[in-house]
């Protein structure tokens, strides 16, 4: 399958890239994305794939659109409060760019629904806001050999890594090897400067597209940090854990 003419012309800016090209661009067209969450963080996110031509978007989110999301959830308007996130994103996005194909699956990820709603997808990108669905689409991708792309905001500070069990550690290995209630921050609980989702959105959008495409280098297996405050983006390595419950020698 080739490029169309109008194609040519939306992506023009990719396709004068080199490491992009045509072929680049149809891998994006090809590419099967879930974005788990259609917040704060999955708002850019699902802009910049639908914008860059990411051709099969599936979104997953089982909560309403509210006032105060408004502020950070960007891909939502005033007028959609009180309607399913999953149905506001689509609406915007298929304005947007038409020529995609959206999957909204207005539902919440349960250990009883992951497998089937995860597999099928060459990256998933993690845009929650608690640690137990994060587990979950870790175990999950893991066991599917998908990997995924992390993303996660706390007041002024956000961090971005990619996890691919194949080539490196997964979410569980740079966690405590006991978790508790307090290991991850309630976000309920703390405010967020509106722009952080955005800023991680944007790099979890462009990790996404370097595993599509195969072009750069991906952050498996290094967590970025980054620090509105300070304009800071730091860069650690996580080393892969020999006994990990998830993806170590005894899982």
């Amino acid at each position: 399958m080739e490029l169309s003419d109008l194609e040519r012309q939306r992506y023009k800016k990719h396709l004068q890239l080199e490491s992009i090209g045509v072929e680049g661009q149809l891998k994006l067209k090809h590419g099967r994305v879930l974005v788990i969450g259609a917040g704060g963080l999955g708002s850019p996110v699902l802009i910049y794939l639908a914008a860059a031509g990411v051709g099969n978007l599936s979104i997953l989110d089982d909560d309403l659109v509210t006032l105060s999301n408004l502020p950070r959830q960007v891909i939502h308007i005033t007028n959609k409060i009180g309607t399913p996130k999953v149905n506001s994103a689509w609406e915007r996005l298929e304005q947007m760019n038409p020529e995609i194909s959206f999957r909204p699956i207005q539902e919440r990820l349960q250990p009883a629904n992951a497998e089937s709603i995860i597999s099928g997808h060459q990256v998933v990108v993690d845009c929650t806001d608690n640690l137990d669905a994060r587990l979950l689409i870790n175990e999950t991708c893991v066991k599917a050999s998908i990997p995924f792309v992390y993303g996660a905001v706390f007041e002024y500070e956000g961090q971005v890594s990619v996890f691919d069990a194949k080539r490196g550690p997964c979410l569980r290995c740079m966690l405590p090897e006991q978790l508790s209630a307090g290991t991850i921050p309630n976000p309920e609980n703390h405010g967020l400067l509106s722009t952080v989702p955005g800023v991680i959105g944007l790099l979890q959008a462009a990790e996404v597209i370097k595993l599509l495409t195969g072009i750069g280098d991906t952050l498996v297996g290094v967590l970025a940090l980054y620090d509105a405050l300070a304009v800071n983006l730091t860069k650690i390595r996580i080393a892969k854990r020999e006994n990990c419950p998830v993806c170590g020698t005894a899982a």
